[in-house]
């Protein structure tokens, strides 16, 4: 896979069965090009780890290793660190719905409340430029702790809005999405397995319904059930293809002054 030209990398071989030698690309070390006047480059990203694990989890080894790229091409970077693993958005209940779908200005006590974590969730999304989310497939689709930062943050008059006709416009516009994903098995359309993937259109129905439209997925699979050769080179590949996206992501960054 060829890399991004913001970056130059280090190499490494491996052995493998047999006594056999082949390239892979081990991503030990890497510089950034960084143009003078990528220093005034200022973006707000909210990185969003849901994995139940910590030590060994790929999803957030992997999220990770993309913000860290980011931070060495944009200093002006701003993390605004989400783990909803480690501290989980509440389920949606009778009374958040029921608060939810009631106008502001006639909300009881006890509904404000109830979207008080919801309405914190929706001002941070709402203040990203960008969003990276760590997301490992569990049971073919999304970690139950992400399902409920969905629900907090699909929110008709804050995320979205009815606008003409009583059509739907999503509030999420204009702003990049990354999923980098960690699934057991491949996936992968023709790997006959694709059917079962339940995580990549729900991931891409939910966005899109709130506007994104320039959103990515960087899987890496399998992890599992392919064997520990497999497992290397996918995260290889995925690594590979997170600095490729951090190069485009630095490249393409609108430049603006910083504010003190």
């Amino acid at each position: 896979m060829p890399i991004h030209p913001a970056f130059t990398l280090s190499w490494t071989r491996r052995g493998v069965l047999a006594g056999q030698i082949r390239p892979l690309i081990i991503y030990q070390s890497y510089d950034i090009i960084k143009p003078a006047a990528w220093e005034k480059t200022l973006m707000r990203l909210l990185h969003v780890d849901s994995s139940a694990r910590h030590a060994g989890s790929s999803s957030r080894a992997l999220s990770a290793f993309f913000v860290d790229a980011l931070r060495r091409g944009l200093p002006g970077l701003e993390v605004d660190r989400l783990d909803v693993a480690v501290d989980p958005p509440p389920h949606a209940t009778e009374l958040f719905t029921a608060a939810a779908y009631t106008p502001a200005d006639q909300r009881t006590p006890e509904m404000i409340e109830a979207l008080r974590v919801s309405d914190a969730l929706c001002d941070r999304v709402l203040a990203a430029d960008a969003i990276v989310l760590g997301v490992p497939m569990y049971n073919f689709g999304m970690p139950s702790a992400l399902k409920a930062l969905v629900d907090n943050i699909v929110r008709g008059g804050r995320t979205y809005i009815w606008g003409a006709d009583h059509q739907i416009v999503g509030q999420l516009g204009g702003r990049r999405v990354l999923f980098v994903t960690a699934r057991g098995a491949d996936f992968c359309a023709g790997s006959g397995r694709e059917e079962f993937d339940a995580l990549t259109p729900g991931l891409r129905a939910i966005f899109g319904f709130l506007g994104v439209t320039d959103m990515a997925f960087i899987d890496a699979q399998p992890l599992q059930f392919g064997g520990e050769d497999a497992k290397a080179d996918a995260i290889a590949r995925a690594r590979a293809s997170l600095l490729d996206m951090a190069g485009t992501w630095i490249a393409t960054s609108s430049i603006r002054e910083a504010v003190a």
